[in-house]
This record gives C-alpha cells, sequence and structure tokens, in this order.
C-alpha cells in the first residue's frame, strides 16, 4: 500500500493532468491499477475501443500554472478553498446546508463556464453496461468482483467526466500565477 503522503502527490498529480491533458499520468495507472486477470501473453495491442482527446503540447510550468488558475476562478467564484481549509465540525447541519448551496451553485457556474466536461460512459447510472476489450484503464476503473478478460459485463456505478474543452482567461504576468487568493487587509 501506498503511504499518505504518496497518495497525496499522486492526487495532486493526478488532477493536474486531468485538468490539462485529460488524461491520468501513465506511471500512475501502472502503478495503481491492477490487471483484471492474468498478463496476457505477447498478444497485439488492441485499438482502445473509446475515444481519446488530442493531446496538445504545453510547458509543464503552464500545465502547473493553469491549474492554480482553476484553484483561483474557484476560489473567487465560489469560495471553495475557504470552505474546504475550514473546520466545519463545530457548524450545525443546517447552516453547513445553506453554505454548501450557495458554494455548490457558485462552483457549478465557474466550472461550467470554464471547462466542458462529458461522461466517459453516456449509460444511464446502475444499469448494466459491457466494458469493451482494449478499454482505457485510465478512463474506466473495474470495482467488486474483478475477474477474467473483457469484454465485461457490469452495472455502471459512475459516470466517470473527462475534459472536453478548457477556455480558461489568459494567464498574468509575474509572481501572482501562485496566488489562488490574496490576503485581504481591511485599513482604517
Amino acid at each position: 500500500m501506498n503511504s499518505f503522503w504518496q497518495r497525496l502527490a499522486f492526487a495532486f498529480r493526478c488532477f493536474i493532468s486531468i485538468l490539462v491533458h485529460a488524461e491520468i499520468p501513465n506511471d500512475i495507472a501502472e502503478k495503481l491499477l491492477k490487471p483484471a486477470g492474468p498478463a496476457p501473453q505477447a498478444s497485439a495491442p488492441a485499438a482502445p475501443s473509446l475515444p481519446r482527446l488530442k493531446e496538445v503540447p504545453r510547458p509543464a510550468s503552464e500545465g502547473f500554472d493553469r491549474a492554480v488558475q482553476m484553484l483561483a476562478l474557484l476560489q473567487r467564484d465560489g469560495r471553495l478553498i475557504d470552505f474546504l481549509a475550514e473546520n466545519i465540525s463545530a457548524y450545525p447541519d443546517e447552516q453547513l446546508g445553506a453554505a454548501v448551496r450557495s458554494i455548490h451553485e457558485c462552483c457549478g457556474q465557474a466550472l461550467t463556464q470554464y471547462v466542458k466536461l462529458e461522461p466517459i460512459m453516456n449509460s444511464e447510472e446502475d444499469r448494466p453496461v459491457t466494458v469493451p476489450a482494449g478499454f482505457d484503464p485510465a478512463a474506466i476503473k473495474l470495482i467488486g468482483n474483478v475477474v477474467g478478460e473483457p469484454p465485461v459485463r457490469g452495472v455502471l456505478r459512475h459516470k466517470g467526466w473527462r475534459v472536453k474543452e478548457v477556455n480558461l482567461p489568459p494567464l498574468a504576468q509575474g509572481a501572482g500565477r501562485m496566488v489562488v487568493a490574496q490576503a485581504e487587509v481591511e485599513l482604517s
């Protein structure tokens, strides 16, 4: 099992990679995803059955800056970072419900404005689906009693999401690229 800090680093790298490239880094996918059965003998690679997004090469630093920019937009429009950073255990459920409703609406609007998402599988959740041979393990995670080789049938528990389009505003120049939310000082 991976340590907490290694899993946290994986999660952060996956977030940035999904935001920028719409895929999980190969080294993380290979380390975390277990094959469904015994390793196949030397066989010809199967063509992926799910469409892949065209990758556009970008400098690594811009991808990191864009992830920070998306966090900044979610903070600016919905105060998401403030909410997640706050210890909410002392608040009653009614007060949290009202706060979450506002954060949900504002962050949802920001996400819709800057990122276009599409489901990975277009079936209804909790309905039977077939996962084809040659599926992309970065896009589809098999859970439950995973035995045998694809194609496999199961029940869709979550459609998954893939980034279709990103429309972020131009990046600011200078040191401010790493700022998610400015500190605010009120003068009297």
